[in-house]
């Protein structure tokens, strides 16, 4: 790191997520994991003694003391500890969504802006080498379908399924499109929890595009695929095996009998396949050292949670 100091680290709340953040601070050259803290104190004691790092319970013990966090609690906690935080003068990498709610989440986007802080989401689908590689063959979608569908885990409960789970699509999808959502049509009904537990929306953009997502989470079995219809080409992402399917319309060469017709042929895709939580925590430690604009800002994912909301209200 050219000399530089390790960044002082902290992570909030080492449960399932957290505690790969910490593995990965712990591992990664110019980060120092020097605090984890969690409401569980054996917790805690756990995540520490394996990562080498102190165990705290209470997060504004670490107030003025660490110079970035990644913040994974419970969805309903985002934006009490970030917010704490970049008061404190912290750069921070909060889970998404980036709050419960558009006010506070509007709230922390002005708070890391006055305080010249930087402030990262944790949507890491952006980082899966599929959703990278599809930047690159994406012009105009037509059409886009989602299925993001998995068992009953027990987490995430505190939000419905739409800011749990299909806010990774929708981030994706706003990514994609560039364009604005002019109509949303959803439903979603809770099967387990009492929240919202599985549902589908239509997205009208400006542009034409239409995407239609489905997200649950009381499936029997795991789906997560992401399909990009646009003129000519069909694009199909599995984002567990991080590949890419790819057909095109191929027209016949200049030269080529009147009656040869044009061919659907398929094309290989490469991909840079890499742990996508790795590539997000050392994508905020460069904006840390360069104080640049995150791969995923505050003000992007803001933008996501407000289409998570005009969703739920259709709901």
């Amino acid at each position: 790191m050219g000399g530089e100091q390790p960044i002082r680290v902290a992570v909030i709340g080492v449960g399932h997520v957290g505690e790969h953040h910490a593995r990965l601070y712990r591992d990664l050259p110019g980060a120092e994991l020097t605090a984890v803290c969690d409401t569980d104190a054996a917790r805690a004691g756990a995540v520490a003694a394996r990562h080498g790092a102190r165990a705290v319970t209470d997060f504004r013990a670490l107030l003025g003391k660490v110079e970035a966090v990644s913040v994974a609690v419970p969805a309903v906690s985002h934006y009490a500890v970030a917010e704490a935080f970049l008061e404190a003068g912290a750069d921070v990498l909060v889970e998404k969504p980036i709050a419960e709610t558009l006010e506070d989440a509007e709230t922390l986007v002005a708070a890391a802006r006055r305080t010249g802080r930087i402030l990262q989401v944790g949507h890491v689908e952006r980082f899966n080498g599929g959703v990278r590689a599809l930047h690159a063959l994406v012009r105009e979608p037509g059409f886009i379908e989602c299925h993001r569908l998995g068992p009953f885990a027990g987490r995430g409960t505190d939000v419905d399924v739409v800011r749990d789970l299909m806010i990774h699509d929708i981030d994706i999808i706003l990514s994609l499109v560039r364009s604005v959502v002019v109509q949303v049509h959803a439903v979603g009904v809770p099967v387990i929890s009492d929240r919202v537990d599985i549902a589908n929306a239509r997205l009208e953009f400006a542009s034409g595009c239409i995407a239609n997502v489905t997200a649950s989470r009381v499936s029997a079995e795991r789906l997560r695929k992401l399909r990009i219809f646009q003129r000519d080409t069909y694009l199909a992402l599995d984002y567990a095996t991080q590949e890419i399917t790819c057909y095109r319309r191929r027209l016949p060469s200049p030269d080529a009998p009147p009656s040869e017709l044009p061919r659907i042929v398929r094309e290989e895709v490469t991909v840079d396949k890499a742990e996508p939580l790795r590539l997000e925590v050392e994508a905020f430690l460069a904006a840390i050292r360069t104080r640049s604009r995150p791969v995923v800002s505050g003000d992007e994912a803001l933008e996501a949670l407000r289409v998570a909301g005009q969703i739920l209200a259709k709901i």
